[in-house]
């Protein structure tokens, strides 16, 4: 009879967690290229903290913009910088331009299948290719077969990105194939030797990154700039956050949630060694 008392006190010691209260509630939502690594640190999160609930969304940066400047959410996840337009809805809607968190360092990755003998891309091409002015892999060294285009959605930050650094500003070719996340974007790559696409760094499942101007998308090469697409990824809130989410913003540009992203293949704010 001691032996059944003493196991089922230790299964209700070890099970209190999961029914402890909820006391703060933090709803995030934005980048899909953050998605996955953010659900990753707001578990870790939840795990060390168990009287705190973190809910995260998708839906592309801009969706991440708007939902913020409605208030339906207490931190928006973006992959780019604000635009002009966004910092002026910002300050009309609530008399606030927000505030940026730098939480992670990414890169845009450029996909390529890996049986794919095209390895590197300059800058110039990308544009020509993502611009229907190159649609052969022939003309760039590769197969005789049409270039195969992979994009993301237009409420995507990763979008918005290249087109402005890469395509400077022009449209995408209307013969690109849009994805709704980076993850179905990648799985189609995969799957397609004639494909090429472009996200975050994170994202390497059945794909080849390729070098973009004579450089690979190393964590190395992503920290000091010398990869040509590098980029941050910010947390934004509408104002001076406090008590649960600013807790959370300060636990993740902690040493140990900065080692967590750097086990998912992004690269962190600080230089973390082991």
């Amino acid at each position: 009879m001691f032996r059944r008392v003493t196991i089922f006190f230790i299964i209700l010691l070890t099970s209190c967690n999961i029914f402890q209260p909820k006391t703060s509630t933090i709803r995030i939502k934005g980048s899909d290229t953050m998605l996955g690594l953010v659900e990753m640190l707001s578990r870790e999160y939840m795990r060390l903290h168990p009287n705190v609930a973190i809910y995260v969304d998708g839906g592309g940066s801009k969706n991440g913009i708007a939902s913020l400047t409605s208030k339906e959410i207490d931190i928006a996840m973006v992959s780019r910088l604000l635009t002009p337009d966004e910092i002026a809805m910002f300050a009309a809607e609530n008399q606030s331009i927000g505030i940026s968190y730098l939480i992670a360092k990414d890169a845009i990755s450029i996909y390529i299948h890996p049986d794919n003998p095209v390895k590197d891309f300059t800058i110039d091409r990308l544009r020509k290719i993502f611009t229907c002015r190159i649609n052969n892999w022939k003309e760039l060294g590769g197969f005789d077969h049409i270039i195969n285009l992979f994009i993301r959605n237009p409420n995507s930050g990763t979008y918005y990105y290249f087109q402005q650094i890469v395509l400077n500003g022009e449209s995408f070719c209307s013969a690109a194939s849009s994805e709704s996340n980076t993850n179905k974007l990648v799985g189609k790559i995969a799957k397609d030797k004639y494909a090429i696409g472009f996200g975050g760094i994170g994202f390497d499942d059945g794909v080849e990154h390729a070098k973009v101007n004579g450089v690979e998308p190393t964590e190395e090469n992503i920290r000091k700039d010398l990869y040509p697409l590098s980029r941050y990824l910010y947390f934004i809130t509408l104002k001076q956050p406090e008590g649960a989410v600013k807790n959370f913003i300060d636990w993740v540009l902690s040493h140990y949630a900065q080692s967590l992203i750097k086990q998912s293949r992004y690269v962190p704010i600080w230089n973390i060694t082991y």
